[in-house]
């Protein structure tokens, strides 16, 4: 028996492209002699569908392309299809109205339905909202054939206490499947990405199989929906635990894999490579969160403010990987205070990745920016409000660009930046997608200098210099942070290990340092609510899992207290 893995890349909301998706899999497994095709979870409808799903036409045009897909699949193939069922019982027993579901496609109709049982409500996910958890463990055989298939959707497969050391659920459908005397357990995921996950999930499927003596399938999406990313890396593991087959990270792929029906047990097949490293893995990921984001929200060019600077130039590389080239416009915004190295970085930059460039040189409008505000500025000096007017200038023009010819501003903030809200508001904070608000500064220049591993596409001078906002004469980040490799493992352990400011400063920082991190940080947050979707790769991104209030003063009060001056948090770019 052949079992076919369809990785596909759904759109959210795009019933009848993903149901032709899922046609043109279900074809190609037929014409390779696949029996079975598995395909993500609610691969019919895109995952996330988030509040879609609280409109009634929508899930019945759900039922309506669910019936036709149905009618017309291969006759030679059963498919396994990710949807929503409405809970008919929701009325009379107070539950969800809906469930997370599979449909089991053959012979032209639906012949069954398979329903999530855990659902997660952390990080990203707020699956309780809308769904009601399964409550039976259910299997299918195909065609006659004795094989028992148990099917599991997502974090069905995420609750062994053996693997975790302890239980995140109640019940554990995984068991349950394995009691009720399956043979092969098939699992639909739209499992989110962060970096080096895939090895943490191999880890966990390989340790189920091993344990309990049964084979697994894996298949999971691969698609960008809004800030999630979905790197694909479908998998098996044979009774030994061993990996037999994986598809593709961060493309479309289709896998076909053996089921021995005598040895009960998955053959070996195809295994895709993965990146090469963390820093290529991160690079495949947004690549495909831009060209995802961009494709599926309907534009076909994208406008960036290339400043000479690192953070704008990985996202013109990101871009121009994502969209091509000729799709790319970078735009230089030089003041009195922009080094002419900088502007010849920027150039050099665009030169490399063979993008377009326009200069607009905003020295005249700050001058009439000053004089307009010179009477209500009069005797004061010059400081934040002036630095700030030069990143709102250009933020601006790129939004007039992006107004005046429907390009995509894409921002270019990094997440040691949003952190501690070393940006501005309505300035360099403006775009319609934060490519990098999820990658820290010193893993920017890790990337970059991977992207140079053979030959040079981010300028060495970019590299080697000192950053800096250039927003008054001399001016280095340093000057109002601390360096990055000290910010960003403050960052690291405050942000994703939940560690306390003392037991940061234990670590070996600065507690005065700690404590000034961890206040910028809490009063960044009013910055963060107003910024564009930023692309997840980390498990600790600032976008749908960050739920932070803005007028808090817990965290502010409970950080490492000192007898000594606390530094100022009125540094150039921390204030709006």
């Amino acid at each position: 028996m052949k079992i076919a893995i369809a990785q596909i890349n759904p759109t959210v909301g795009d019933l009848a492209g993903n149901a032709q998706k899922i046609l043109s899999a279900a074809q190609d497994a037929a014409a390779q002699g696949a029996n079975l095709l598995l395909t993500p979870e609610l691969s019919l409808c895109g995952y996330p569908p988030r509040d879609l799903l609280l409109d009634p036409s929508f899930i019945a045009a759900i039922a309506s392309h669910l019936q036709q897909l149905a009618q017309s699949l291969p006759p030679a193939i059963a498919v396994l299809v990710g949807c929503v069922e409405p809970n008919t019982q929701a009325y009379i027993s107070g539950g969800k109205p809906l469930f997370n579901s599979v449909a089991l496609l053959s012979g032209g109709e639906l012949q069954q339905t398979f329903h999530k049982r855990l659902l997660p409500t952390y990080d990203v996910f707020d699956e309780n909202r809308y769904f009601e958890p399964g409550r039976e463990t259910r299997f299918f055989t195909l065609n006659s054939l004795p094989l028992k298939i148990g099917v599991t959707i997502c974090e069905d497969l995420w609750n062994d206490e053996e693997f975790w050391g302890k239980r995140h659920y109640a019940i554990s459908p995984i068991t349950d499947l394995v009691e009720a005397g399956v043979d092969l357990i098939v699992n639909l995921s739209a499992s989110p990405y962060s970096v080096a996950k895939q090895q943490l999930r191999e880890a966990m499927l390989s340790h189920a199989a091993s344990r309990y003596r049964c084979p697994i399938l894996y298949a999971n999406q691969i698609a960008a929906n809004d800030d999630l990313i979905f790197d694909g890396c479908s998998v098996g593991f044979n009774r030994q635990g061993e990996m037999v087959c994986r598809a593709q990270a961060f493309e479309s792929d289709l896998l076909v894999v053996e089921f021995d029906e005598q040895k009960q047990d998955l053959q070996h097949s195809t295994i895709a490579t993965m990146p090469e490293n963390d820093d290529a893995e991160i690079w495949q990921a947004l690549v495909l969160g831009v060209k995802d984001y961009t494709r599926k929200c309907g534009f076909r060019q994208v406008v960036i403010g290339l400043s000479g600077g690192i953070d704008s130039a990985l996202v013109a590389a990101i871009a121009t990987a994502a969209v091509g080239k000729e799709n790319v416009l970078g735009v230089l915004m030089p003041s009195p205070y922009s080094s002419e190295h900088s502007i010849k970085d920027a150039l050099q930059l665009a030169a490399n990745l063979g993008i377009q460039t326009q200069t607009l040189p905003i020295g005249e409008l700050m001058q009439g920016y000053s004089k307009t505000l010179a009477p209500l500025f009069a005797d004061t000096e010059f400081g934040l409000a002036e630095e700030n007017i030069q990143s709102r200038i250009r933020g601006n023009l790129l939004m007039a660009i992006s107004n005046k010819f429907g390009h995509l501003l894409l921002s270019t903030g990094n997440k040691s930046e949003m952190a501690v809200g070393y940006c501005t508001l309505y300035g360099d904070m403006n775009g319609g997608l934060a490519v990098i608000a999820d990658v820290p500064k010193t893993r920017v220049y890790s990337i970059c200098r991977w992207l140079n591993r053979d030959s040079e596409v981010i300028p060495e001078n970019i590299l080697a210099k000192a950053p800096s906002a250039e927003l008054k004469p001399g001016q280095v980040d340093q000057d109002s942070l601390p360096p990055y490799d000290v910010l960003d493992d403050i960052l690291e352990r405050f942000i994703c290990n939940h560690e306390s400011a003392s037991r940061i400063a234990q670590a070996g920082h600065d507690p005065t340092v700690v404590d000034r991190v961890i206040k910028m940080i809490v009063r960044a947050e009013f910055k963060r609510r107003q910024a564009p979707p930023g692309l997840k790769v980390t498990d600790r991104a600032f976008g749908t899992g960050w739920r932070m209030p803005i007028a808090n003063k817990w965290i502010s009060t409970n950080t490492y207290q000192t007898p000594r001056a606390q530094t100022p948090l009125s540094t150039s770019q921390t204030s709006a």
